[in-house]
Order: structure tokens, then sequence, then C-alpha cells
């Protein structure tokens, strides 16, 4: 018994090996899509759609905020400092994680995520329902979202960042209809706005199917069918980023002036 006991456990931690396998294969949108599935929001959470976060379903249609005043400010040493505090409530493992996430923007650019100290502003991150951000610098204490259950990943760390600086997902780019197709009728009904297009300020760089901000082809599909297409090429591989593009680094730079 005990040996048929030891077996079904080697087979359990098979299994989870084998889960965690997959899971880390999938692209950044994949994550967050699985992750966020079928989340039912507390009264205390902010709206969101996808993995975006506002304040309100009535500001969901505002203008791009970094047109606005929702950048992060620059510090006299040409650095852009963002504060963040992380809650207690992860394991060291997966506190390495975030903070690699959070540290590998200095390497490529001026942003510097550091500990809060008694700055207004900062990011909390903390395990909530799923992976989301609020779009740029909101004021105070603004929460990001990096549920333990399926968001501690370097590259979903990185794209919820890069929300939280200002930037939108590559597929809803003013100048998308160019480069990509929304199919809507494999679209499960009631995601269509997940694919609405925005008013985003580009910065000068071409649409990039590279992009850590890239949806997957086969985003919120009803019918194992693809919900992107990209033109005029639809084999273009898409939506399969591990961590920042150059381009997402290129616009980041543009956007902060580094």
């Amino acid at each position: 018994m005990s040996g048929f006991r030891i077996t079904l456990g080697f087979l359990a931690l098979l299994l989870i090996s084998f889960t965690l396998a997959e899971v880390r294969l999938m692209s950044v949108s994949e994550k967050i899509e699985r992750a966020n599935m079928n989340i039912v929001r507390g009264p205390g959470e902010p709206y969101i759609e996808d993995d975006i976060a506002y304040p309100s379903e009535s500001e969901r249609n505002a203008d791009p905020c970094t047109s606005t005043g929702c950048m992060w400010g620059k510090s006299t040493d040409g650095l852009v400092y963002v504060p963040y505090v992380i809650a207690n409530h992860y394991s060291s493992n997966e506190i390495s994680v975030i903070e690699r996430g959070l540290q590998s923007f200095s390497h490529v650019s001026c942003i510097r995520f550091v500990p809060r100290t008694n700055q207004r502003d900062y990011i909390y991150i903390q395990s909530l329902n799923g992976c989301y951000s609020y779009i740029g610098r909101l004021g105070y204490g603004q929460e990001l979202s990096l549920s333990r259950s399926g968001c501690i990943y370097y590259d979903t760390v990185q794209h919820e960042l890069l929300h939280a600086l200002g930037f939108n997902h590559e597929q809803t780019r003013s100048d998308r209809d160019n480069h990509i197709r929304i199919l809507y009728e494999n679209i499960t009904p009631g995601m269509e706005h997940n694919f609405r297009k925005i008013n985003t300020l580009n910065q000068g760089t071409p649409y990039d199917y590279n992009s850590v901000m890239h949806y997957h082809r086969y985003a919120f599909s009803k019918n194992n069918q693809p919900t992107l297409e990209p033109i005029p090429n639809p084999n273009v591989e898409i939506g399969m980023a591990t961590e920042m593009s150059q381009n997402d680094i290129l616009r980041l730079n543009r956007l902060y002036q580094c």
C-alpha cells in the first residue's frame, strides 16, 4: 500500500510538472487570459477590461492618458523613479521573479523602479484577482495585480509594468487596421471590447507583432479559430513574445525621452 501511495504521489508531481512546463511555453497574453478567466470581481476592485484597470466603467474610453498627464515624472538626474511596494503575501521565489521584472527596465531605459519610502504616488503590487494594471500613473497607491495563481512570470510582470508606465496593447494601436484584421465572428460574445481601437501615441515606431503587449492569435476565441489575422501575410507569427521587444524598448525610451 505504501508503494502505491508513493506511485500516486510521483504521478501527481509529474502531472504538476507537465502543467507548469505547459504554462511556461504559453505567450504572455495566453498566460494573462488563462489567469483572468472566469474571475468574479470583488466589490472593492476597479473596473477591469482584460488586464487593464479603470477607476470606473465610464472612464474606460478616455483619451490615451500619456497626453494628459499620467506619465511618471523625470528627476533632475534624467531618470524616472517609479516607487513600488510588494505585498508580503508572496513567497521569496515569487518576489525574486517580480523584482527581476522590475529591474529589467533599468538595463534598457531611464526607468528605475525603486522601493517606496514616503513617496505619495507608487505602485502597490499584490496578488488580487488575476493579472491587471492601470494605464500610467493614477496617483497615490495604485494597484497592480499579479495573482499567485498564474501571473508570476517574467514576461507577465513586464507586460503589466508597461501598462503602469502608460502603454496599451499593441493590437489596439491607432494604425492596427493596416497590419492586422480582427475576426469578430470568432470572438467570444461579450469580449469584443478587448479589441477596440485606441487613438494611441505610437512614438514613430512600427507596428510590432513581436511586442510583449500583443495578443496571441486565438485571444478570446469562442471556437478555437483565430481572432487576429496579420495582413497581408496571415501566416506571420504574432503575440509570442517572452520579453520586451526592441520596439517596446524604443517606444518606452521615446515616450520618457530617455
